[in-house]
């Protein structure tokens, strides 16, 4: 796609990163609000990849996430408008660089049970579900 280009995220982008996590992305955490967002771009600032078309606009996003063990994919979110384009291919590919390039050896998603259309695009991606696994979550804050 030769309309399309990958870069960090910045401090400057948050606000569009949540709006737009509205209309792309499924379901939401306790973690995706301003001040969670501001302490991932902070603590890690290669970690939230964002695509954006020639004028700017923001067509998806992806959490690379690498804790120096494992590496984590969060928020893979392409616009409703702009899907099937290889928008989640090339966020992909970059966020799978970024982990080989720090060391990572594998890859993880987390990915919502009733969102069939994110299974499809995982599975392309060469990705699949690991069943003898749960997650189990412990809210810190009210």
């Amino acid at each position: 796609m030769t309309d399309l280009r990958l870069r960090p995220a910045a401090h400057a982008d948050l606000d569009a990163v949540l709006a737009f996590w509205k209309t792309a992305a499924e379901g939401t955490s306790i973690s995706d609000d301003r001040d969670g967002v501001e302490r991932l771009v902070a603590r890690d600032p290669e970690a939230l990849i964002l695509a954006t078309g020639e004028d700017g606009e923001l067509v998806g996003t992806v959490i690379a996430g690498f804790d120096g063990w494992r590496c984590h994919l969060y928020r893979l979110a392409v616009h409703p408008r702009r899907r099937r384009q290889g928008i989640a291919s090339a966020l992909l590919a970059a966020a799978e660089e970024r982990f080989v390039r720090l060391g990572g050896r594998r890859a993880d998603a987390m990915v919502l049970v009733r969102n069939e259309t994110a299974h499809h695009a995982w599975s392309a991606a060469g990705y699949g579900p690991q069943e003898d696994w749960r997650r189990w979550v412990k809210l810190l804050t009210d």
